[in-house]
């Protein structure tokens, strides 16, 4: 079984060696994190459609001006008719009309066929429209909150970056850890192999060498898999070319001292808490502007038309006026309206209280996260030095034959778990330091 695990063993370390071979012809493009979140920010496509709606929200904005703006309307209407009274009529708006032909009995009865163009141009302009006026201000208003989503958005991608931008660092020095790991667990299973040839150890202790050496260049494949799988992600978020592959410039850094943070305080500044905040404005808004639809409206208008047989000729006319519409009574319509407005205006209130809430939480967790990573890395480091004693220890002890195999496979294992721990370790506290900035609102 052991002799099986070693075959295995040599065969995932020959094929590791493909996927450096394959993306051998991968173009190298070397990134800080300030440059990732940079790309990221004005590339990736969950950005973009944030912005969009941004541009939604703009263009609702525009159309509020028919609250205040005139709307002018030309139209054309061409008809042919003999009927009596409206033949009678179009003679009369083309200026064509005989009184001494046209309103004689037989002329009246039996009207000849008329052709008659209408060119008519048309002038409203609002007066008074509440709201109308109400609903420009809740425009201008969501636009607002449109913005501010955007930018959260811009912020979440930039945190999701820093993710996988510290994940990918974290795989490489993991790399780093197993090849070193790899190379001592090498010269040991030398000397294990000269101390089975002069018949000091037993086929088995040499066998388990060559089982942890193919444990070790198994993590290895799987640790670049890893890199290749972050590599990938920060392609889909950056909206770079495939066939690219990032190397990260930037590197783990611990602060000396943990940033000052008022856990109690809610970051009332944070871009999405703004939002909502606007939201709920807006929700108040649409109710206003529900009550204000019950009042009349008001509206100036002027008419030119242009009657003729023959288009763009005969006669004009012009009329100006007021008009004034009241809806008195809808059959309980508005009334139903206002009562969901108050229900969307007391959600918004709710979802706004809540995330507030929520904020608070937010940032103790990872202030929180950020203490505990910083005690582990202490603690880690410490065990670091301690494994790296006993391992250069028992290997002396190894190589004279003082030393069981399972008592260095045992410190081997202990030492390259514990530099696999600092590396987790540091990546905790550097994503709970991204984490914190995200909930404080950077």
């Amino acid at each position: 079984m052991k002799i099986y695990k070693v075959l295995i063993g040599f065969c995932v370390a020959g094929a590791l060696a493909s996927p450096l071979q394959a993306e051998g012809g991968d173009r190298p493009l070397r990134l800080s994190l300030a440059d990732a979140i940079t790309m990221a920010r004005q590339n990736n496509y969950s950005v973009k459609a944030a912005r969009s709606r941004v541009e939604q929200a703009d263009a609702r904005v525009v159309q509020t001006r028919q609250s205040y703006l005139p709307k002018v309307t030309l139209s054309e209407t061409f008809l042919v008719t003999n009927d009596p009274g409206a033949a009678l009529v179009f003679k009369l708006q083309q200026n064509i009309a005989d009184p001494q032909k046209d309103f004689t009995a037989e002329a009246l009865n039996n009207a000849d066929v008329i052709d008659d163009f209408n060119t008519s141009l048309q002038v409203m302009q609002p007066v008074y429209n509440a709201d109308a006026a109400i609903g420009r201000t809740m425009a201008l208003t969501a636009k607002k909150g449109q913005e501010l989503m955007a930018l959260r958005t811009e912020e979440n991608v930039g945190f999701q970056v820093s993710k996988v931008y510290y994940g990918l660092i974290l795989a490489r020095k993991n790399i780093v850890a197993v090849e070193q790991s790899i190379k001592t667990m090498q010269a040991h299973s030398k000397d294990a192999a000269k101390g089975f040839s002069a018949g000091l150890l037993t086929k088995s202790d040499k066998l388990s060498t060559d089982v942890r050496l193919a444990e070790l260049q198994e993590q290895k494949l799987l640790l670049h898999d890893e890199i290749k799988n972050a590599t990938d992600v920060l392609i889909v978020m950056l909206n770079l070319e495939s066939g690219v592959t990032i190397e990260p410039t930037g590197d783990f850094v611990v602060d000396g001292v943990l940033p000052a943070v008022n856990e109690k305080l809610i970051p009332e500044n944070r871009a999405d808490l703004k939002a909502l905040d606007t939201y709920r404005q807006v929700a108040a808004y649409q109710e206003e502007m529900i009550h204000a639809s019950r009042l009349p409206r008001l509206n100036a208008f002027m008419q030119t038309n242009l009657h003729s047989d023959n288009i763009f000729s005969g006669g004009s006319s012009w009329a100006v006026g007021m008009n004034m519409q009241w809806n008195i009574f809808d059959g309980m319509a508005t009334a139903g309206r206002i009562q969901e407005a108050k229900a969307q205006k007391r959600e918004a209130m709710y979802n706004y209280e809540s995330a507030k809430s929520n904020s608070v939480a937010e940032v103790s967790k990872s202030l929180r996260s950020m203490r505990t990573a910083k005690a582990r890395i202490a603690v880690a480091r410490k065990a670091l030095e301690e494994a790296k004693v006993s391992l250069d220890y028992i290997g002396m002890q190894f190589k004279t034959g003082m030393a069981m195999t399972f008592e260095l496979l045992m410190r081997e294992q202990a030492y390259t778990y514990a530099k696999m721990r600092l590396n987790q370790a540091t990546y905790d506290y550097c994503v709970s330091k991204s984490e914190l900035d995200y909930y404080r609102g950077n």
